[in-house]
């Protein structure tokens, strides 16, 4: 139903996230993240927003991502159906895929990655999404719509797509959080919100907000 991406830069200690479905609103259901925490995607046919939520408080508390995801996984008897992926504020990954998620489902781990899947059309969606992400060549940002490109290329939800959700955490700028919640082409419609956020009035407007390393920035006075 949904293939989703976390990443960590490590040079710069910001994360991204992003992740399609072909149901609605998959950013409201799948991702989170926290600068000084990590990110967590929690997906499946019956997806817990509990694992999620859940799964940040506990990155946040500092424990490792795959002690993380164990101990969700192991404590919910519906853990079947469900995926989790988890990366710590210090780019250790964990992710877990339930037996009776519909396949193909899977996932792929390794330092400051993870990408995950289920419900679709093969394991090359997955190999394709990691590809991409290593030859990085864009912003983050940017990499996050090209992971999600990729994936629609090599076939994606085999239902097609609807939702598609854009998570970007840096220490020097404010989140960048993008939802699309319903569309006939989802991907390319983040990919446009994605680029207008950049041009001002909002890139000026983003300036003034606070950030990790700035928390009381705030518009100068005249």
């Amino acid at each position: 139903m949904t293939f989703s991406i976390l990443m960590r830069d490590p040079e710069t200690g910001s994360f991204a996230a992003a992740a399609a479905t072909g149901s609605l609103c998959v950013g409201g259901w799948v991702l989170r993240g926290d600068i000084e925490a990590g990110l967590i995607a929690s997906q499946g046919t019956a997806p817990s927003s509990f694992w999620r939520d859940d799964g940040l408080r506990r990155l946040h508390d500092g424990d490792p991502a795959d002690a993380v995801v164990q101990s969700l996984t192991r404590a919910d008897a519906g853990r079947r159906h469900r995926q989790l992926s988890a990366l710590d504020r210090n780019g250790r990954a964990g992710a877990f895929t339930g037996a009776d998620s519909v396949p193909f489902a899977g996932h792929l781990i390794e330092d400051n990655l993870v990408v995950a899947g289920n419900m679709l059309t093969g394991e090359n969606v997955l190999r394709d999404m990691q590809q991409t992400a290593l030859r990085r060549n864009d912003s983050l940002a940017g990499c996050m719509i090209s992971v999600l490109q990729s994936a629609e290329r090599a076939g994606g939800d085999t239902r097609g797509l609807l939702s598609a959700a854009l998570l970007v955490l840096r220490p020097n700028h404010p989140p960048l959080d993008l939802r699309i919640d319903h569309d006939a082409d989802p991907i390319a419609s983040l990919e446009r919100l994605c680029k207008r956020v950049e041009q001002p009035p909002y890139r000026d407007w983003l300036q003034e907000v606070p950030v990790l390393s700035d928390r009381f920035r705030a518009p100068k006075d005249d």
